[in-house]
């Protein structure tokens, strides 16, 4: 049996445009357009779709054409009370804090969810998708993208950070035999674009 997840990263909102952390808002009007555009590349055939519980993925989902079950947990990371703020203002105020955010993944200064908590969240979330036969699409956040590598590739959670997954882009698992093959970052292009 062969397992595939596609993770599908949202399109843009204002905060990432920022530099800040999430604030829950709704897709810009770039973002939006973007997505619908790309939305008759994806593939056809799905046994399910997820949608991560943002307004971003949501609004993502529905610009794409897609009617997914809401997926809790593939949510994004839980920043805290750092959410809505931009990282300048944080690193301003809380510098040791940020410092020990972004090198140690176990660390989460912000009160929420740290990077190794979200990476073993989705691990079990990806051990529980491989007994699901044929293709799972979930638009998600992309830290959730990180996660699933992370996971699937079994790497430190401290490599998180130096992954880099640009909006509207597919990255795919396929699993078999105990463990995920990867495919990464395969844009979403509008339908006869090169």
């Amino acid at each position: 049996m062969t397992s595939r997840v596609l993770f599908v990263s949202s399109a843009l909102s204002g905060s990432p445009r920022q530099a800040r952390f999430d604030d829950g808002g709704s897709l810009d009007e770039g973002g939006a357009a973007r997505a619908r555009a790309a939305a008759g590349a994806l593939p056809s055939a799905a046994a399910r779709v997820l949608v991560s519980p943002s307004a971003r993925c949501t609004e993502t989902a529905a610009a794409l054409g897609l009617d997914g079950a809401p997926a809790p947990e593939l949510a994004g990371l839980d920043v805290g009370r750092w959410r809505g703020r931009s990282l300048d203002e944080v690193g301003a105020a809380e510098p040791e804090a940020v410092g020990r955010w972004l090198t140690d993944p176990g660390c989460a200064p912000h009160g929420g969810e740290s990077v190794q908590d979200l990476c073993g969240r989705v691990a079990r979330w990806l051990a529980d998708a491989r007994a699901v036969e044929g293709r799972t699409l979930a638009v998600v956040e992309p830290e959730v993208v990180r996660a699933a590598v992370v996971a699937a590739l079994d790497m430190s959670a401290g490599a998180f950070w130096r992954l880099d997954v640009p909006p509207l882009t597919v990255t795919e698992l396929s699993g078999r035999a105990g463990r995920w093959n990867l495919r990464l970052g395969r844009p979403l292009s509008t339908p006869g674009a090169g």
